[in-house]
């Protein structure tokens, strides 16, 4: 995901690594703007903003996914249910989502 790679990619290239710091430095990194990763109070913020909505395996959404949670997740209602070749799945109205990723997680 974005979190885990910005994060290796961080410590494995910072310069300031091996020097000391005058204070300890907070990083964050988040998947939206909804502050759930402490973003407004860290030193470092990093935000991967995801820019297009989900997209829908739908052999796997049935296998991987509870269909209430995933709805549950998502402050616009932009996931409803839907059934494909009698697999419950879900579908999304592109135009209510905000990109926020609470699905995906």
């Amino acid at each position: 995901g974005v979190i885990p790679s910005r994060l290796f990619w961080m410590i494995s290239t910072m310069t300031f690594r091996d020097m000391r710091m005058p204070a300890q430095v907070r990083i964050a990194l988040a998947c939206c703007l909804n502050m759930c990763g402490a973003v407004h109070c860290s030193d470092i913020a990093i935000l991967g903003v995801h820019r297009k909505p989900p997209l829908i395996e739908h052999e796997r959404v049935s296998k991987v996914c509870e269909v209430p949670l995933a709805i549950a997740a998502c402050h616009t209602a932009a996931i409803k249910p839907a059934k494909v070749d009698d697999m419950k799945t879900v579908a999304v109205r592109n135009e209510r989502c905000m990109f926020c990723g609470n699905c995906y997680t």
